[in-house]
């Protein structure tokens, strides 16, 4: 699809919610002051005032592109995004707070802070509802369409089209589909490949998707021809589909183009840098937030059963390279460390450990091996050796896991992926992750994390 347009609705969005911000702050004076004292003090509504309101606009903005508050490819789905701006707002004015105690500005009303924050929310939950409403008419209307022609009909052409029809908010229509052999399930026949041209040009799509199979190849050079004569847009499928990354590095030699089909983003020096040096602060910190409950639950894994506080078992880290990592102890001390999976009724585990489990509390340790470098706050989450063995041989491209350091957390956790779930599931999120890497990534991660990622399904079991 035509993504040109992106750039301007990115700075719409950002100037409306300065304006709501502004909007928002004057509003919660006037209720505040002028209906509630019969007054309004000046000093509140200085060019400073103003400076800072835009930068706070600004900043909420940003956020909420970075947890796709902006995003309307999918038509209706408000509640996710409401619940998003409610939990981001709530941070915001948290951080207000912070800010007005810092510079000492005690004397600030918090009852007009308090309508700021709701307003401001509201505003943006209306403007998301309008928007959403409005990309939904617009997408839904016939001249707004984008028509396409698929070139295939092969498992990658059905696989497309399958996609597409299944998602009308999408607003793509497949006019049809050109091949040798006519498929009733790929919908409508144009034509065969050698017809290509004339189709092209009778029908007037708006872009041309390339689907071939590998024994196809030939008929490549043609699409190119035609959608460069008829001036329409040209996606490709390659028939390598399944094995291409999502952000492949391509170099030149001489004629030849190199496809690096293992490149990741961490795999720039800057970049990986800028991860760890965000590892060390945020663990840090976070180890001094939560030492007062590591010492609580500390003290309740040695009451509930005999053994050591701490559990440390071998996993495989960055490069296959194996650590020790660090969790509070949730069972009783047995002879399965090593190769025993944990399931969600298992006897092992005692009942304070289940409590710990359930809210991830167990995991707190391993702030320390964020520390140390063996483990990253954000990545896959690293396995024992005894299944890495197993999972490499039965698993596609489930090493690839060890081109990142492993995390507490991750793309695959917060997503619903944890404790007794598919692997291959898993590790399907956790490629994804490493080849869409952004340092806005794992901040989004971190933030689903708190917000319900570290609560799961577990039952609380044991004795």
């Amino acid at each position: 699809m035509n993504h040109r347009n992106r750039k301007y609705i990115l700075i719409f969005n950002g100037l409306a919610e300065v304006l709501l911000v502004i909007c928002a702050y004057l509003l919660a004076l006037f209720v505040r002051f002028r209906l509630m004292e019969g007054f309004m003090a000046p000093q509140m509504v200085s060019p400073q005032t103003f400076l800072l309101l835009v930068i706070y606009g600004l900043g909420l903005s940003f956020f909420f592109y970075v947890f796709r508050i902006y995003d309307y490819r999918h038509i209706g789905r408000y509640y996710g995004k409401i619940v998003r701006i409610i939990s981001i707002n709530l941070i915001g004015l948290l951080m207000i707070l912070a800010f007005l105690f810092l510079v000492h500005l005690d004397r600030f009303s918090r009852v007009a802070l308090f309508f700021f924050w709701g307003f401001a929310t509201f505003f943006s939950i209306l403007k998301c509802v309008c928007v959403e409403r409005l990309a939904e008419k617009r997408r839904f209307s016939p001249e707004n369409k984008w028509h396409v022609i698929v070139l295939g009909n092969g498992r990658l052409a059905k696989q497309y089209i399958d996609y597409v029809q299944g998602r009308p908010e999408l607003g793509v229509v497949i006019d049809g589909y050109i091949s040798k052999v006519e498929k009733k399930e790929l919908g409508k026949s144009l034509g065969a490949y050698e017809n290509t041209d004339q189709i092209v040009s009778e029908h007037k799509p708006d872009e041309l998707v390339v689907a071939l199979d590998s024994h196809e190849t030939r008929f490549m050079e043609m699409a190119f021809r035609v959608a460069d004569k008829e001036g329409i847009g040209l996606n490709l499928i390659p028939f390598y589909n399944e094995y291409y990354p999502s952000r492949p590095t391509i170099e030149r030699f001489g004629e030849s183009n190199l496809i690096n089909m293992r490149a990741t983003p961490l795999d720039d020096l800057l970049r990986s840098s800028l991860k760890r040096l965000f590892d060390i602060i945020g663990s840090l910190l976070l180890i001094l937030l939560f030492s007062p409950v590591m010492l609580f639950v500390a003290i309740g894994v040695k009451l509930s059963s005999p053994g050591p506080v701490l559990f440390k078992q071998e996993r495989v880290g960055l490069n296959k390279k194996p650590f020790q990592m660090l969790k509070f102890r949730s069972m009783r001390v047995n002879d399965k460390e090593d190769s025993g999976w944990t399931t969600d009724a298992d006897p092992r585990k005692t009942k304070f450990g289940s409590f710990i489990r359930k809210y991830s509390l167990d995991e707190l340790p391993q702030f320390f091996n964020v520390l140390w470098g063996d483990m990253s706050l954000v990545g896959p989450r690293p396995e024992i050796p005894y299944y890495v063995r197993h999972f490499k041989e039965e698993v596609p491209r489930y090493l690839v896991r060890q081109q990142v350091r492993p995390g507490i957390t991750g793309w695959a956790q917060v997503n619903g992926l944890r404790g007794d779930t598919s692997i291959e599931e898993r590790v399907k999120y956790d490629i994804w992750y490493i080849e869409n890497w952004s340092f806005w990534l794992d901040i989004r991660i971190l933030f689903m994390t708190a917000f319900g990622g570290m609560r799961n399904n577990e039952k609380i079991v044991g004795k």
